[in-house]
């Protein structure tokens, strides 16, 4: 392995401060390979890749709703230890491309391309955005940075922006928010190009063959899924249902008429066409440099707001056409300097009107600094993460010397830690309380562990959410254990 990435590195000739740049991410990264199984959405995706090694179909036999792809990675993967290690290698491979790109954008001004180049890979690594995290937009990004490079190195044709698509595709099917990046190139040749007959059919051309290209790998997953029976599920999971995500963070607008309901995601959809109108009315004065970066980010802000939720991880999906922009302030000697203040104070103005979380850097490294010197104990370590860590630590130590890996498990609660530590799988499609609030009920839920009896169910300290479980555990179950507070039920 560590051949094959010195081999890469001396083909493309990466500059020594690039070098230095990947050793301090790799090194800022080496904490996330000691986090314990605390994160809900990894605990979800280590848990759906699980269910892959099993042979069980997505969404139909186990579910959530993203595209396929970050759950084959944590297939492939099949536990968190690798799954850190499968983002740390793409974080810097995402860099590396990255850097690509701002050398092709500013082939003479190597403090911007150093400046952009620091300021993308300590933002997609530091947990201030989480970026410690295995989520879909550090993986995602990397594809739409390399689509965006092929199309600014490459000559237009066929091949070259059909690949771009496929590219972009590949994005999307982490996570369904990055498509909102496609239209960028469209937009930019249409504000770049004169736009006389002969023009605009090239226009549409090229348009063609990147829709073609990113039809592609959907419509493989559509035939994959559909030879396992599950077309309907996949469909409805990763596309349909992400609908009503749109307004889950304003529940009480639901009921309300379409255009109200709607009328701040119309808002933002305004904004981002007016941005786009002065672009393309200003653009003899700018250079297209400056109209790309000022398209991508607008595109991907208005991504990043779509459910209005506060996640940090969100604003990953900006953070390349940011980085590029700050680094025009320190960086250029031209009106663009001050015009990139506009799209930067935009960019910034975002998290602070929808409450973005964010999450403390220094304390995250200076805990770790503690574990590994011998300061805290492990134990200790993993209560620092989450006061329920150490108990979902017993929960599976227990499962895993008491149920054979075969044995199905049921655990309360919206972290499906333990199901991740153990490896083992619960009987239904649905992995966590949430996905079962969202999309069942607790009807349907203790009706299925009627039907299939789980080797072990566990209710952790908070209870059963739903009561129908309740009626399920004393006509077939026995208590046999508490630990921590949670209850464990065996079979009779």
């Amino acid at each position: 392995m560590l051949k094959k990435i010195n081999a890469f590195l001396t083909k493309i000739e990466p500059p020594k401060w690039v070098i230095i740049l990947l050793a301090v991410i790799f090194i800022l990264r080496i904490p996330s390979f000691f986090e314990p199984y605390y994160y809900g959405d990894e605990m979800v995706y280590l848990t759906l890749g699980q269910g892959i090694r099993h042979g069980i179909a997505l969404y139909g036999g186990i579910f959530d709703n993203k595209p396929p792809l970050l759950y084959i990675i944590a297939a492939i993967a099949g536990n968190l230890y690798w799954f850190k290690a499968i983002l740390a290698i793409w974080n810097l491979a995402t860099i590396v491309i990255f850097w690509k790109l701002c050398l092709t954008l500013f082939p003479s001004n190597s403090k911007l391309v150093k400046i952009a180049t620091w300021t993308f890979g300590l933002l997609t690594t530091l947990p201030l955005l989480e970026g410690n995290i295995a989520n879909a937009e550090l993986f995602m990004i990397g594809p739409t940075i390399l689509s965006f490079y092929l199309l600014w190195t490459k000559k237009l044709n066929f091949i070259n922006t059909f690949l771009a698509g496929i590219l972009i595709a590949i994005a999307g099917l982490f996570k369904i928010p990055s498509v909102f990046d496609a239209p960028v190139i469209v937009v930019f040749w249409v504000m770049t190009t004169k736009l006389d007959f002969k023009n605009l059919r090239t226009i549409f051309l090229r348009t063609f063959y990147l829709i073609l290209g990113f039809a592609i790998p959907f419509l493989i997953t559509f035939a994959v899924f559909y030879f396992q029976g599950v077309l309907k599920d996949y469909i409805n999971a990763a596309f349909l249902q992400n609908v009503g995500y749109l307004s889950s963070f304003r529940p009480g607008d639901v009921q309300k008429p379409f255009l109200i309901r709607n009328l701040p995601l119309l808002i933002r959809a305004g904004i981002v066409l007016l941005g786009m109108a002065i672009l393309f009315f200003r653009r003899k004065v700018l250079s297209k440099q400056f109209i790309f970066l000022t398209i991508w980010l607008l595109c991907g802000l208005f991504a990043v707001t779509l459910s209005e939720r506060p996640y940090p991880h969100y604003l990953i999906q900006i953070v390349p056409e940011l980085s590029i922009l700050i680094a025009f302030i320190f960086a250029l000697e031209s009106i663009e300097q001050s015009l990139a203040i506009i799209p930067i104070c935009l960019a910034f103005l975002t998290p602070v009107v929808y409450k973005f979380w964010y999450y403390p850097t220094t304390p995250y490294y200076l805990r770790f600094i503690k574990f590994a010197t011998g300061q805290i104990t492990k134990g200790q370590y993993l209560a620092s993460f989450s006061k329920e860590v150490p108990l979902s630590y017993q929960l599976a130590s227990f499962i895993t010397v008491s149920a054979n890996r075969s044995d199905k498990i049921y655990v309360t609660g919206d972290t499906p830690s333990v199901y991740a530590l153990t490896r083992r799988l619960p009987p239904g499609k649905f992995v966590a309380d949430y996905h079962i609030h969202d999309y069942s009920s607790g009807a349907n839920e203790a009706q299925l562990l009627s039907a299939s009896l789980p080797h072990f169910i566990i209710i952790r300290p908070e209870g059963p959410v739903f009561p129908e479980i309740t009626q399920v555990l004393r006509q077939s179950y026995v208590l046999i254990s508490e630990i921590g507070g949670a209850e464990i039920w065996k079979t009779k």
